[in-house]
């Protein structure tokens, strides 16, 4: 798939503009199979990279102006390559200026095309992945090797400045240092990270709710804000350092309460479900998926009716040969479920259409 959208934003480019791209890069999707509205609490994520990503077409061009076409929405922007300015509304033009503004090297007049194949709004990251794709490609004209790290801290950075999202970095993580077939248990506190295998027998499937969810509507900012909340009445710097304990002990709102009791014991399920991944043991790992949805559903509310029925209903495929949850902010999205490949043929069957393969 990686190679056919690289091939295809080649093509678009040259039709786009009249001449030929200099260079493509690619930055895939992630999808979280444990560990969600953690990372901004400094705790640990356990994310792995998609097949499906963005793909940005580049030269060099003339003048001072960084040009900018979107093949996907037919749109164009441009603005001067050493002034990239906030857009009055956010939108995917705020992206490509964040990444440009984050830049510490000067970026010549350029030309880009991009494309994608993850589906906007469908809890996957798009945005991260547009985000480290612009970074390559402004890497690869500057002729940098920016660090993975730095390069995610800069995307995180420009959701922040750019479009408003007080998001945390996993995503940005996840994308920029990710490892295909493998999961990544990320430390979201200092940014310290190991690569687990997915074992060959387990099949890690995606599919789409058709519920398009945004975070700048005020709910994920908001959420932030109570797990914040709770973390001063506890006398903590985040969630990180509390435990369930400490939160039954306190006298919390019970809103606030409820947030921190999900991050408290999320953390806790990455650090299970990573130890269910190492020793293969797929009915532990799937009975912590489940879990985690109950929470995300039940004590951050994040979750969508119509996000709970998909996953009831795939559930229920599987039975207790693996797990199914909502993944990623909530509000909508996607849902992910990590089963043996004796179930593979029934879920694409019934969702074939909404279907994304990982592994």
């Amino acid at each position: 798939m990686t190679q056919d959208l690289t091939e295809t934003a080649r093509e678009k480019f040259a039709a786009h503009f009249g001449c030929e791209a200099q260079g493509v890069v690619f930055a895939p999707g992630r999808v979280n199979l444990i560990g969600e509205h953690v990372d901004y609490n400094d705790g640990l994520v356990l994310p792995m990279p998609v097949k499906a990503g963005s793909a940005i077409a580049w030269s060099t061009g003339e003048g001072s102006d960084i040009e900018v076409h979107a093949a996907d929405l037919a749109e164009s922007d441009g603005f001067p390559a050493d002034a990239p300015s906030k857009p009055e509304q956010v939108g995917w033009t705020s992206y490509v200026r964040g990444m440009a503004a984050q830049w510490d090297t000067p970026i010549p007049a350029m030309r880009l095309l991009m494309t994608g194949d993850l589906p906007r709004g469908s809890g996957l990251s798009s945005s991260a992945s547009l985000c480290i794709a612009l970074g390559r490609a402004f890497d690869a004209v500057t002729g940098g090797a920016t660090d993975p790290t730095v390069l995610a801290e800069k995307a995180q950075q420009t959701e922040h400045e750019f479009a408003g999202v007080a998001c945390g970095i996993m995503d940005q993580m996840a994308v920029a240092a990710g490892e295909p077939g493998h999961a990544m248990q990320l430390d979201c506190r200092d940014l310290a990270y190991r690569q687990v295998a997915m074992p060959h027998d387990w099949a890690v499937l995606v599919v789409n709710s058709g519920v398009t969810r945004g975070l700048v509507d005020g709910e994920y900012n908001a959420r932030r804000a109570q797990c914040e909340a709770a973390a001063a009445a506890l006398g903590v710097a985040s969630l990180r350092d509390a435990t369930m304990d400490d939160i039954a002990a306190a006298d919390l709102p019970e809103l606030d309460a409820r947030r921190a009791s999900h991050v408290v014991s999320e953390i806790a399920r990455v650090r299970q479900a990573s130890n269910a991944l190492e020793q293969g043991d797929l009915s532990a790992f799937g009975q912590i998926l489940r879990e985690g949805h109950a929470s995300l559903r039940d004590l951050f509310e994040v979750s969508h009716p119509v996000v709970d029925q998909l996953v009831d209903r795939l559930q229920e495929i599987v039975g207790k040969d693996g797990g199914a949850r909502m993944t990623g902010a909530g509000f909508g999205g996607s849902v992910v479920v990590v089963t043996s490949p004796g179930h593979v043929a029934a879920i694409e069957a019934e969702f074939g259409d909404r279907l994304l393969r990982v592994t």
